[in-house]
């Protein structure tokens, strides 16, 4: 456990003593590598029982940005949301209901969901983020299954039966979404998100919204004394996690062009949560690498049959056990609190 927390240290403390234009070509290079990587069949990656470049969108790709926007919630805040599937279901109804009905383009209904599903968490987090830690959780878990459960009961929404020709993004220069087959088109727009919002989010966690999560997360108590407006950054938190979710589920729904209340089930809110604490909550590139274990892994040992799970089980007892903090866990570093128009703060993290 000693040998793997130094090895990660050194390689951190590495990356970070090189200079800044090295590291940002290295960054170019490895993104130019996740554009052209569902081009290329990498012995050491590729599934054999799964298509590949399928699996970078459909489990891969999806699982980092939900991980990523539950990271918000959890990670940085400290809120724990045991009902995150609401949103990414809210953005998929949304791309279905109004693709099918209204005949709108994928490309206008991504930002709509994107709000819808913000909205719902504003709505979500106004009555319920008074409440903290197992209560908070099982509220959440109860409005995860409360959208699950009325989308199943709702003739307009599909009911059992789900949405069905839900219409595929219109074609945009070489990216052809109209076959549904070929998932390369919809891994490229999800990795063009991924990066948008990694980037927005280290800018946000740089600046007083960012600094008032930490203290949150800290000592929600401590922070609100020093006169942090808990509650305002607690549901920024939540309707920014829950955008990231809507925008997943419209992209979803566009890719399988169906959908139904089976495709979110409360199994999939504790497999997010998973993504989070085996990554390292609060640590974007801990969650990159808690996503891509839990979603690749399974398709992995797909090969071992019915053996897979118990064996995909194993090894995440194992690395939870060997990292109980997570496979890359946020560095702890000293930063003052800047005060804001209105407010008393003062502070300073542990180092």
């Amino acid at each position: 456990m000693r040998f793997l927390s130094d090895l990660a240290e050194r390689i951190g403390n590495g990356w970070r003593a090189l200079p800044a234009p090295v590291r940002y070509l290295l960054m170019a290079v490895f993104v130019v590598f996740l554009y052209v990587l569902p081009n290329y069949q990498i012995p050491i990656l590729n599934t054999p029982d799964t298509d590949f470049p399928t699996l970078l969108f459909d489990k891969i790709g999806l699982y980092i940005l939900m991980g990523i926007g539950l990271n918000v919630v959890v990670g940085k805040a400290g809120l724990l949301d045991l009902g995150y599937v609401a949103f990414f279901a809210i953005g998929a109804y949304t791309m279905a209901e109004i693709g099918t009905r209204l005949g709108w383009s994928a490309w206008l209904i991504l930002p709509l969901g994107l709000f819808v599903a913000m909205g719902a968490g504003v709505i979500l987090g106004l009555p319920t983020l008074r409440l903290r830690g197992d209560y908070l959780a099982i509220v959440t878990m109860g409005f995860g299954e409360i959208i699950r459960v009325t989308a199943l009961n709702t003739d307009w929404l599909g009911a059992s039966r789900g949405v069905i020709n839900i219409p595929s993004p219109p074609n945009v220069g070489p990216l052809k979404f109209d076959n549904v087959l070929d998932p390369r088109p919809f891994y490229w727009v999800l990795l063009t998100l991924i990066i948008i919002i990694v980037w927005l989010l280290r800018r946000l966690d740089r600046s007083r919204v960012g600094r008032a999560w930490e203290a949150i997360r800290e000592d929600e108590d401590a922070a609100e004394l020093m006169g942090v407006r808990t509650l305002k950054y607690k549901l920024w938190a939540f309707a920014i996690g829950a955008g990231i979710g809507g925008l997943g589920g419209v992209l979803f729904a566009a890719k399988t062009s169906f959908i139904s209340p089976d495709n979110f089930p409360l199994t999939l809110s504790v497999m997010f949560v998973a993504i989070v604490v085996l990554g390292g909550a609060g640590n974007v590139p801990g969650v990159v690498l808690g996503a891509f274990a839990i979603s690749y892994l399974p398709e992995r040992l797909r090969g071992f049959s019915d053996y897979r799970v118990l064996m995909f089980g194993a090894a995440l007892v194992i690395m939870m056990n060997v990292r109980p903090q997570g496979l890359l866990p946020r560095r702890v570093r000293g930063r003052a609190v800047v005060e804001e128009p209105g407010e008393r703060v003062r502070g300073a993290d542990n180092a």
